[in-house]
């Protein structure tokens, strides 16, 4: 008996000390994504969220100038920024020197954002068709036409894009070779982008519904009907899934059965046209045209803040660290801090941004209307000194899971002597 409970307990020691190495390897690739902003806000579930770092300050690091003005939301992967332009093309432009590496024309305007996933560039485009284009050169994979425009932002995820079109669908496509899997129909355009969270797709239709799908099949799960059209993406966080309306509204949902968790009014006439972001218990969404940033008690609705831009928000914050970064129709992108609302910051553009900010490495991409690209940060120093001499987050890790193979190794040898 006695020996028997000896193994129990050894091979209880064992299997902790295993899913503790598995959770550091998990937490260490997790870190590792604030590299890239490889699509619309950020991740799958559109949460708008990186554990990175983020500009604190406003320093202009480049100017990227296109054509045209840019609705669209930059896609950051490999140290290239992607963006697209109503001149008709989308761009790669190197993250740090800000110089052209391609371009390539769309056929249609792009109020679509790009995506990034396994070497390929997705983009949507007003003349019907989503684009699949070599991440390297810009040469063209395919393209998959619909009905009519494609405004939503793609998402990619195990091997299938995501994307609606104003034609009324929402389609699921084989990401290499853009074969059609399934298509989902509403009664109303598609523009909202698709959130994906345990198997399951979550977006908005000018039906004034958000629904419910399951992301292999594209078989209905739960539908949820608001006060008037949906454009916002949902997020999905902590089994909610959070989502503004143009009934003025923004909404939380259960994310399995799609039941109200509750609703608040935060904006007016044709509002909530943002997406929300969420971090560490708290939705960032802005009230449209009330001109107002809020901060909402994920479980409540209750407000925790509100701050007030001089123009309204359509873009989708994006949450790192401390700071919220969300852009404004006063033409100026805003650093708030995250727990408060308190101003940081402001960057001033020439024109009215729609476009949301992508937040890598310590830098803020975003487009405006004023037909360019800005990075926005702070500026490196070449002579001054590291102020710190602690590791990267990612080498703690590391060290961490070497640290508990050699305790594994060692408890093996012990346990063997014994018996």
């Amino acid at each position: 008996m006695m020996r028997v409970m000896k193994k129990f307990y050894s091979l209880t020691i064992i299997v902790i000390l295993c899913f503790s190495i598995v959770s550091l390897f998990a937490l260490a690739v997790n870190a590792q994504s604030a590299d890239s902003w490889p699509m619309f806000h950020g991740n799958l579930a559109h949460t708008g969220y990186s554990n990175g770092a983020g500009p604190s300050s406003n320093q202009t690091l480049w100017i990227f100038k296109t054509n045209g003005e840019v609705w669209s939301s930059p896609a950051v992967a490999n140290g290239i920024v992607y963006v697209a332009s109503f001149d008709r093309n989308i761009y790669a432009i190197d993250a740090s020197k800000g110089t052209e590496i391609w371009s390539y024309p769309l056929g249609g305007l792009p109020f679509s954002s790009p995506a990034v996933a396994n070497g390929l560039v997705y983009v949507g485009s007003s003349d019907d068709n989503l684009y699949a284009l070599n991440a390297a050169t810009g040469a063209l994979a395919w393209k998959y036409a619909t009905g009519n425009a494609v405004q939503s932002n793609p998402t990619v995820a195990a091997g299938i894009v995501y994307f609606g079109s104003s034609d009324n669908k929402l389609y699921a496509v084989n990401a290499t070779n853009g074969a059609l899997l399934w298509n989902f129909t509403t009664a109303g355009n598609v523009i909202s982008s698709a959130a994906v969270s345990n198997g399951i797709i979550y977006f908005g239709s000018y039906d004034h519904k958000i629904y419910a799908l399951d992301a292999t099949t594209g078989k209905e799960r739960w539908n949820f009907t608001t006060g008037n059209v949906i454009q916002s993406s949902p997020v999905v966080a902590d089994g909610g899934v959070y989502v503004g309306s143009f009934d003025n509204q923004t909404y939380a949902l259960n994310a399995q059965t799609g039941t109200l968790d509750w609703k608040v009014p935060t904006g007016y006439d044709q509002c909530v046209q943002a997406s929300p972001a969420y971090a560490n218990g708290v939705v960032y969404t802005g009230g449209s045209f009330d001109n107002n940033v809020y901060a909402l008690n994920a479980s409540t609705g209750a407000t925790k803040w509100h701050y007030l831009t001089g123009g309204g928000i359509f873009t989708a914050p994006a949450i790192v660290g401390n700071i919220e970064y969300v852009g404004s129709l006063d033409n100026r992108t805003y650093a708030l801090n995250a727990q408060t609302g308190a101003f940081i910051w402001s960057y001033k553009t020439g024109g009215n941004i729609y476009s949301s900010p992508a937040i890598v490495n310590g830098v803020a991409y975003f487009g405006s209307y004023d037909n360019n690209v800005y990075a926005i940060g702070q500026k490196p120093s070449n002579t001054a000194p590291p102020t710190s001499t602690s590791l990267p987050v990612t080498d703690y890790y590391l060290i961490g899971i070497v640290v508990l193979i050699v305790v594994i190794v060692v408890a093996i040898m012990v346990l063997r002597k014994k018996h």
